[in-house]
Formats: C-alpha cells, structure tokens, sequence
C-alpha cells in the first residue's frame, strides 16, 4: 500500500511531524539565515555591549554612565550631536519634499534626477568630504570664484567647522530623502487634490488636508532613517569639522574611548548612550505621525 507523506515529515492520517507542530513551513526556514545573520551581527553585539558597559575596569556596576553624565567633555557630545543630525536630517526632509511634488509627474526627469543622486551614495563620505575641501577651502573653487566675481574681499571659513559637517550631511543624507519622499508622493492618487480642488480647496488645503496626512509615514520614515545615518557622523566630523571642538561627535567620544584610552567598557556605556538618544528621537517622530493620519502607511493608487 502506498502511503501520502504529510507537509511536517510525518505520514498521511498520522500525528503531524515536529516542524507542522511548531508551525514551521518552506517559508519559515527561507528566512532562517536571514534570522541567524542578524542575531549574530546585530542582537549579540548589542547584548554583548550592554553586558560590558557594566563592567568598568574600576569602580561599581553603574560607574561608566555615571561618569558619562557627569564629566562635560562625554555629555556634552549629546548635545554636539543633536544640534549637527537635527538640522541635517530637517534640511533633507523638507528639500526632499518640494522636489519630489515638482518631479512626480515627470518619469524622464525622474530617471535623470535619480540617477544624478545616485552618484553621492556611490562615493561615499570620505570622497564627499575631500571633494568639499576643494571646493569650499580657502583656496577651491567656489572662493576663488566669488573673489572673482567681488563678491567677497577674503576667504571666509566654509570647511573644519560646523557648517562643513552640515553641509557633508545634507549631501550624503538627501539622496536617501529623496528617494524614499518621491515613493510616497508617486503613490497618492493626484484624483484625490482635483476632487478636491472641485470643491474649492486651495493648493494649501490640499495639501494639508490630503498630501500631509498620506505623506505623514513615509516622511516620519525617512526623517527617522535620515536621523539616525546623520546621528553616526564619524569621517565628516573629524575631515571637515573641529574634532576637538563643536564637532566633537559622540561616535568621535566612543572611538577615542576604544581606541585611544583603551577603555572599552568606557566606551561601549557611550555606546548604549548613542543608542539610547537615537531611540528616543525615533520613538518621539513615530508617535508624533499618529497626531497626523492612523491609516495604512501605503499609498492610495490601485
């Protein structure tokens, strides 16, 4: 007699097999790699961290945040940081925003537009930052051509300073603004604003009244994900800021820590710190998106 073989490995008519039992199907083990890769480079790393943050090289168990918190030169990096990612991730939201209105109905400017801010994710932060050395230097390109032009007598301080680090943040972080603000904004249905507009609603009121509520996920989105890549800034604060001064990063801190004190629990208590901020900003704009629509996160064509 031949017998069916049931989908848990047992037998047609029997007790299901132990993978039925713990609902487990082809698809569950697809994503098995997936779930080992991230729990062996992500969740152990951070538990590993948080363990070792614990552990001073001398003193009690919460001596490292404790001096965290209480020494300038470590807390002050909160603040460092926050007035450099804030304004950078504000600056790539609210550029990305406009753009993505003027080019949603134009697929050929897309493609060009795209493609033209493809090329700052290809270089990379470090190329980024040599490239504005040499463009707003003392001596590049862009004063040159305004002494040229008289617009200006002498050279003024563009680069290792605040502004250059900004500057490097909105170039690198836009393109991802962009992007993700432009998938949004192509998936509201335009039908929406002209029925709207039927109605005797301003460009403002439509905007408010339908674009803002539809776009508030996927802006919250992309200024949570344009945060924290601006929050790590490492290689533009120490090219094109003051390393020692008000470019002195938290990732700069936790680095030295590591690296040049040789302290790591020191440096990883600076680390969950780092975390700690990050996830309180992203928990803030995640709840402030309910204020604005409760709705599916997608879009409304289809």
């Amino acid at each position: 007699m031949s017998s069916l073989a049931a989908p848990g490995g047992g037998i047609a008519g029997s007790k299901p097999g132990w993978r039925a039992s713990l609902g487990w199907d082809g698809t569950t083990l697809l994503i098995l790699p997936a779930v080992c890769f991230v729990l062996a480079f992500f969740v152990f790393p951070c538990l590993y961290g948080l363990v070792l943050s614990f552990m001073p090289l001398k003193g009690g168990v919460f001596d490292n945040y404790i001096r965290f918190f209480s020494e300038s030169r470590f807390y002050s990096t909160i603040w460092k940081t926050l007035l450099i990612a804030l304004p950078a991730t504000l600056a790539n939201v609210f550029l990305a925003l406009p753009i993505a209105f003027a080019l949603r109905k134009t697929s050929r400017y897309q493609r060009i537009v795209t493609a033209i801010l493809v090329v700052p994710i290809t270089l990379g932060t470090v190329l980024v930052a040599q490239g504005l050395l040499g463009y707003l230097g003392p001596n590049g390109w862009f004063m040159r051509l305004l002494m040229t032009l008289h617009v200006i007598d002498a050279p003024f301080r563009l680069t290792h300073n605040y502004t250059g680090v900004l500057l490097s943040l909105i170039i690198t972080g836009f393109p991802f603004s962009f992007l993700l603000t432009l998938s949004y904004v192509t998936g509201i249905d335009p039908m929406l604003a002209k029925a709207a507009a039927t109605l005797g609603a301003s460009p403002w009121t439509q905007f408010k009244q339908i674009y803002l509520p539809l776009l508030a996920p996927g802006l919250a989105m992309g200024f949570c994900l344009a945060f924290v890549q601006s929050f790590a800034v490492f290689p533009s604060a120490v090219l094109l800021g003051e390393p020692a001064g008000t470019t002195r990063v938290m990732a700069l801190a936790v680095y030295q820590l590591a690296y040049e004190d040789y302290n790591a629990p020191m440096a990883a208590a600076g680390a969950m710190v780092m975390g700690a901020v990050q996830l309180i900003v992203v928990s803030c704009v995640l709840g402030l998106r309910g204020l604005f629509y409760r709705g599916p996160v997608g879009g409304t064509k289809g």
